[in-house]
C-alpha cells in the first residue's frame, strides 16, 4: 500500500464530485481513487461534454451522467439547469459532507441549498460568468498562488497548478507505446498543435489562427512532423495532420513532443509541467501561463497584436534550443510546486471532518423530562 492510499482511522466521509469537462476528470481522478481507497464514499456525477464521459469510463471511475451535451450558450443554460436539478435530488438522498468541483456552479448552488460544505477549485480568472455564478455561494475556493485576483476570506491558495494533480511525476509516467500507432520512433522530432473551438463561455468573441496551414508548413520546413489536435472539425487542408489517440493517452504524447503550440491554456500548461516547451497563443492571459513563462521559462505566452505570427516564430525557434534546457527548467518547477492531488485530498478530508462535527453538534437532543 502506498503512502497516497493509507486508510484513515476516522469515520468515512460522503463526498460528491461533479464533472462537467474532460479536465475535471483528470484533476479529480487521483483524489477519487485515494479517497475511495481510504474508505470514504465518493459519488461522481457528470454531464456530457467533449470526451468527459469517455475518460471516466477509460479510468474506470464509477459515475452517473445527469445531463447531455450543449452546443451553444443558450442550450448550456438549459443543460446546466437540468444538471443542477438532478444533482440536488441525488444530493438530498446522499446527504454529503462535502460537494467539490472545478468552477463549481452546480456544486456551490446545491451545497448552499442543503447547507453542506462546497469546495471549489478554479484557475481561470477571465471566466467571469462562472465566478459570478459560483463564488458567492461557495464555502471554500482554492486557487493556485499565481491566480490574479483577491476573492476574500473564502480563498485559499496553494503553490501548484491544476495540471500537477495528474501530471506530477509521483502520479504520471509517460508511456512510449503511444508513439508506435502514429508511426513515430522515440527519437523522431514532432510538434503537437492544438487548435481550439472558441465555443466556451469564456472564449466568446475571440478568434484563432487565420491560416493554420502556415503552421504545418513552418514546422515541416524545420524538419519536424506535425500532429494536429482540433476541437471540432479541422480545416480541410489539414485533415491529414490530425491524429487519433485515446484521450487518456494525450499526455503521453505531450511528454514526448519537442514543442507544443496551443490555443488552449490547459494543453500548454500540461506540456509545460511535463517539461515540453509550450507556446500559448490566445488573447486571454492567465496567471498560471504567465508564471510558467516568467518564473520557469516553460510556456511562452502570446496575447497581443500579431500573436499568431510571433507565437509561431517562437515555436519554431524553440526547436533550435539545447534539448537539456527543458528538463532542467522542469526540475526547478517541481522543486517549487506541490503534488496537487495530495492537497485536494487533504482539503476534502479536513472539510468533511468539520462538516460532520458541525452536524453532530447541531443534532437536537431529547430532554428526558419531556419524555
Amino acid at each position: 500500500m502506498t503512502a497516497h492510499s493509507q486508510p484513515l482511522a476516522e469515520e468515512p466521509a460522503r463526498v460528491i464530485v461533479t464533472i462537467q469537462h474532460p479536465g475535471h476528470v483528470h484533476f479529480f481522478r487521483e483524489p477519487i481513487e485515494t479517497l475511495r481507497t481510504r474508505g470514504h464514499e465518493v459519488f461522481v456525477f457528470a454531464r456530457e461534454n467533449d470526451v468527459a464521459i469517455d475518460l471516466l469510463e477509460a479510468y474506470d471511475i464509477e459515475h452517473e451522467v445527469l445531463a447531455g451535451a450543449s452546443d451553444s450558450l443558450l442550450s448550456l443554460a438549459a443543460v446546466q439547469a437540468t444538471y443542477e436539478a438532478k444533482l440536488l435530488r441525488r444530493a438530498r438522498r446522499i446527504d454529503p459532507d462535502v460537494i467539490t468541483a472545478i468552477g463549481g456552479v452546480a456544486a456551490a448552488h446545491v451545497a448552499s441549498m442543503l447547507r453542506t460544505t462546497s469546495l471549489v477549485f478554479y484557475d481561470t480568472e477571465h471566466a467571469t460568468l462562472v465566478t459570478k455564478l459560483a463564488y458567492p455561494f461557495a464555502d471554500v475556493i482554492c486557487t493556485p498562488s499565481c491566480y490574479r485576483g483577491e476573492i476574500g476570506s473564502k480563498q485559499e491558495t496553494y503553490p501548484g497548478y491544476h495540471e500537477l494533480a495528474y501530471l506530477h511525476p509521483d502520479r504520471f509516467t509517460p508511456d512510449p507505446a503511444v508513439l508506435e500507432p502514429l508511426d513515430l520512433a522515440p527519437d523522431d522530432r514532432f510538434a503537437v498543435v492544438r487548435l481550439g473551438s472558441w465555443e466556451a463561455s469564456h472564449d466568446v468573441g475571440h478568434a484563432g489562427f487565420d491560416d493554420p496551414r502556415e503552421i504545418a508548413d513552418r514546422f515541416e520546413d524545420a524538419g519536424v512532423e506535425v500532429l494536429l489536435s482540433a476541437e471540432g472539425e479541422p480545416p480541410a487542408d489539414l485533415e491529414d495532420y490530425q491524429f487519433e489517440t485515446a484521450p487518456e493517452h494525450l499526455h503521453d504524447l505531450l511528454a514526448y513532443a519537442d514543442v507544443v503550440l496551443s490555443e488552449g491554456a490547459t494543453t500548454a500548461a500540461e506540456a509545460a509541467v511535463l517539461g515540453t516547451p509550450a507556446v500559448y497563443v490566445n488573447p486571454l492571459s492567465l496567471g498560471y501561463t504567465s508564471e510558467l513563462e516568467e518564473t520557469y521559462g516553460l510556456c511562452f505566452e502570446y496575447t497581443g497584436e500579431m500573436r499568431h505570427v510571433r507565437g509561431l516564430e517562437r515555436a519554431v525557434s524553440i526547436l533550435e534550443e539545447p534539448p537539456e534546457t527543458w528538463p532542467r527548467r522542469r526540475q526547478k518547477l517541481l522543486a517549487d510546486r506541490i503534488d496537487v492531488s495530495e492537497f485536494v485530498v487533504e482539503k476534502i478530508e479536513t472539510l468533511a471532518r468539520t462538516s460532520a462535527s458541525n452536524r453532530s453538534n447541531s443534532t437536537p437532543t431529547t430532554d428526558p423530562s419531556q419524555v
